[in-house]
């Protein structure tokens, strides 16, 4: 090794000889002696540079510069009283040099590695190697390395076995676009990189695997973004002869475990609560709530539907719903903050936005009067009505209340997505909590107007509920699914299902999502067969590692914890891809290429 310890010195090496290679973090020169911060992945120390002890030292000392590659040996000591540096922790030390070598120089970095400051990320993704060096990206990395390996010691502690599947397989769409792989000696065939491995995963169980788990890369070509790349990385999950029950009591442990041995620093809740779908989606708008935070929505729809106010007597009318949420401390926002917020609401998909500015006032709810609230609807609401809405909204003096009406989906998604933003510019969050929950009680299906057919709301493999299994002639749109998601701050961490074992429900599910027997034969016709060999009751999950670890890290995209992430545009900036190939490789695969007309 060219190196005998790390960066990374105590006082405990104090007196120690030590060989030391790393990157030249920073370079200060005091008149003759000079100091080097040099850096390894471990840590950084100060290593001095001084003619009274090595003048060959001295001479290399004045030829480097930042990111210089460099081997110096020396002894480690106490630095001298008052030059002590507590914000590094070895700042109590130092290694007075006795030999360097230079390594490799280095060209003058495009952004400075040694200061956390903001880079476009344009650059820092094509000098990714170069991005890598700093702490933050070196420390999410870390912390992404020590999820995944307490993943995988937890659930071989479990008794799981790790098992990899291909990466080569069929296109069998279930969702989002595939990836497809032409094959060169099979002319006009294609594999395609798996979405995920969920079909060969219950095959694993119908193979007696019992217990599977794989740290697994999966594909989707779809619109990227902050949560979004188009290969990520899941930890994949499917066990036999278990329920619903089962699984969620082991997510609970693995990811309680996994804060408490990664992020031991972080707050986070040890049972989680279970909402229902449809509880979720009418309190906050979504079926990934933050519960971080309250400014859950509010039905207003008996208020409005017995006021003054025409807008909202038609909406009810019609069947609509009138909803509200309340932004605290808000209510001296002026006219252009108001309007930016009905901007906000429009952009989402409503038609407009009524804000009632309960003024600047504190106080309690009952001291409110007409002369505080300030709203284009104050004069069709009485005061006992705003009070009511307030009431509700959890508002108070000084809040503005927001109040969407319209179609109940459309209500809900707008002021989910308000109160998401809101909570983002009002500092809500706490961003060193992990608020988990259960979402579960989901439908099976879906109806999808634009395409008059059924949709599978998680995928076709999901079982439905036993007791809803007449409503599958009848009232598809009824169904219940066994399905179950792991949330957490507003994110999908991950998603389970109990999964279909029966040849017979499997293909009726595909019947009614629009596949006729040729179709289902074709594309799934390996897993319908292998279900006729004694396929046993099974379920899974799989957990999101890049989104999850998005959170340990503290970050707003999973960019941050992936080592060499495509851009927004899914372009790799550092290798320049997707690029052209040779005409010889596109002729061995036996395909052409069409320019687009203009």
């Amino acid at each position: 090794m060219l190196k005998t310890h790390s960066c990374a010195l105590t006082q405990e090496n104090v007196g120690t000889e030590v060989t030391l290679a790393g990157w030249v973090h920073r370079r200060r020169d005091h008149g003759g002696v000079i100091f080097i911060d040099l850096r390894d992945r471990e840590g950084i120390v100060q290593v001095v540079f001084n003619p009274e002890q090595s003048a060959a030292c001295l001479d290399i000392g004045k030829e480097l510069r930042s990111e210089y590659v460099l081997q110096v040996k020396g002894v480690v000591s106490h630095r001298p009283a008052g030059t002590e540096n507590n914000r590094m922790p070895s700042g109590m030390v130092e290694v007075v040099a006795v030999h360097a070598k230079i390594l490799n120089a280095a060209k003058t970095p495009p952004f400075y590695i040694n200061e956390e400051v903001e880079v476009d990320e344009s650059l820092r993704l094509k000098y990714r190697y170069l991005d890598i060096r700093r702490q933050g990206m070196k420390n999410n990395l870390i912390i992404r390395h020590k999820a995944v390996r307490f993943m995988r010691e937890f659930l071989n502690d479990q008794g799981f076995i790790e098992v990899e599947t291909p990466i080569l397989i069929k296109s069998t769409p279930e969702g989002a676009r595939d990836y497809l792989v032409p094959s060169r000696l099979f002319p006009g065939k294609f594999f395609a990189l798996p979405q995920s491995p969920q079909q060969l995963k219950q095959l694993l169980m119908v193979a007696g695997m019992e217990k599977y788990y794989q740290v697994a890369r999966c594909f989707r070509d779809e619109d990227l973004r902050a949560d979004r790349q188009p290969e990520f990385t899941q930890l994949d999950m499917e066990m036999s002869f278990v329920d619903e029950e089962d699984m969620m009591k082991l997510m609970e442990d693995l990811f309680t475990g996994l804060v408490a041995n990664v992020r031991p620093d972080m707050k986070y809740n040890k049972k989680f609560p279970r909402i229902s779908f449809a509880d979720a989606m009418e309190k906050y708008g979504c079926d990934k709530p933050d519960l971080r935070f309250g400014m859950e929505l509010a039905d207003i729809t008996d208020i409005g539907a017995s006021s003054a106010f025409g807008v909202f007597k038609n909406v009810a009318a019609q069947g609509g719903a009138i909803k509200a949420i309340s932004a605290p401390g808000c209510g001296g926002y002026n006219k252009s903050q108001q309007e930016e917020l009905i901007n906000l609401a429009k952009k989402y998909g409503a038609a407009g936005l009524v804000p009632i500015s309960l003024g600047v006032e504190n106080g309690e709810l009952k001291d409110l009067t007409m002369e505080m609230v300030k709203s284009v609807a104050a004069k069709y609401l009485a005061l006992e009505e705003i009070k009511t809405i307030a009431e509700r909204s959890g508002a108070k003096p000084g809040d503005l209340i927001l109040i969407v009406a319209g179609a109940r989906k459309m209500v809900n998604t707008v002021l989910g997505e308000m109160r998401n933003q809101l909570a983002v510019k009002l500092n809500l969050c706490d961003k060193n909590e992990l608020s988990f929950a259960f979402v579960v009680d989901f439908p099976l299906f879906q109806w999808d107007e634009e395409g008059k057919r059924w949709d599978s709301v998680h995928h076709p493999f999901t079982a439905p509920l036993e007791s809803d299994m007449p409503l599958m002639d009848t009232d598809p749109g009824r169904v219940g699914s066994r399905a179950y998601d792991v949330v957490c701050n507003g994110y999908e961490i991950a998603g389970g299902s109990i999964r279909i074992h029966q040849a017979d429900l499997q293909r009726k599910v595909f019947h009614l999502l629009g596949y006729n027997d040729e179709q289902i034969d074709e594309r799934f016709g390996h897993l319908l067969e292998a279900f006729e060999f004694g396929a046993p009751p099974h379920g899974g999950v799989a957990p999101g590692i890049d989104r999850f670890v998005m959170l340990l890290a503290g970050e707003t995209s999973i960019r941050e914890v992936i080592s060499f992430p495509k851009n927004q545009a899914a372009q790799d900036l550092l290798f320049g891809a997707p690029s052209v190939v040779d005409d010889k490789q596109i002729r061995d695969l036996h395909i052409r290429i069409q320019a687009e007309k203009e």
